[in-house]
C-alpha cells in the first residue's frame, strides 16, 4: 500500500481560499472548514506558509490570515516548497537482494529518471501562479 502526502494540496487549498477572497482576513477555523480537515493540520500548514512569507497570520481569539502578496506573485512552486511536502517520486527502501541483478541495480538506474521527473514537475509548478489557479476555480463556479 502506498502512502500519499496531502501537504501540498492542503497548502494549495488554503492559498486558493485566501486568493479567492483576496484582501479579506480568514480564520483558521474557516479555512479548516473549507478544506474539511483537522484544524490543527490546517494551522500547521498556515505556519509553514507564514514562515515562507506567503501568508501573514494574526494569532489569538480574533486571529486570521491573509496573503502576504498578490496571487500573481505567488507560484504553485512557492506553495509546494513552503508546504514541505515530500518529493513526488521516491525510490523504495526495501533491502537489496544480492543474488538478483534487478534488485542490485534498479535503484541506481531509477535515480536519474525520478530526479528528472521531479524537476519537470517543479518546472510545471513554477509556471502557474496562484492567480491562475483562483481563475480556474472562479470559472468553475459560474
Amino acid at each position: 500500500m502506498s502512502v500519499r502526502s496531502v501537504q501540498f494540496t492542503v497548502a494549495a487549498h488554503i492559498m486558493a481560499a485566501l486568493g479567492y477572497y483576496h484582501g479579506e482576513e480568514i480564520s483558521s477555523a474557516t479555512l479548516a472548514e473549507s478544506v474539511n480537515a483537522d484544524p490543527t493540520f490546517v494551522r500547521k500548514s498556515l505556519s509553514k506558509l507564514s514562515k515562507a512569507g506567503l501568508v501573514v497570520t494574526k494569532r489569538g481569539k480574533s486571529g486570521a490570515s491573509v496573503l502576504a502578496r498578490s496571487p500573481r506573485q505567488i507560484t504553485l512552486l512557492d506553495i509546494y516548497r513552503a508546504s514541505a511536502a515530500p518529493a513526488a517520486f521516491a525510490i523504495h527502501t526495501y533491502p537489496v537482494k544480492k543474488r538478483c541483478p534487478v534488485s542490485c541495480h534498479l535503484k541506481e538506474c531509477m535515480s536519474g529518471l525520478l530526479s528528472h521527473a521531479q524537476n519537470s514537475f517543479e518546472r510545471s509548478l513554477a509556471k502557474m501562479t496562484l492567480a491562475h489557479l483562483v481563475g480556474q476555480i472562479r470559472k468553475k463556479t459560474r
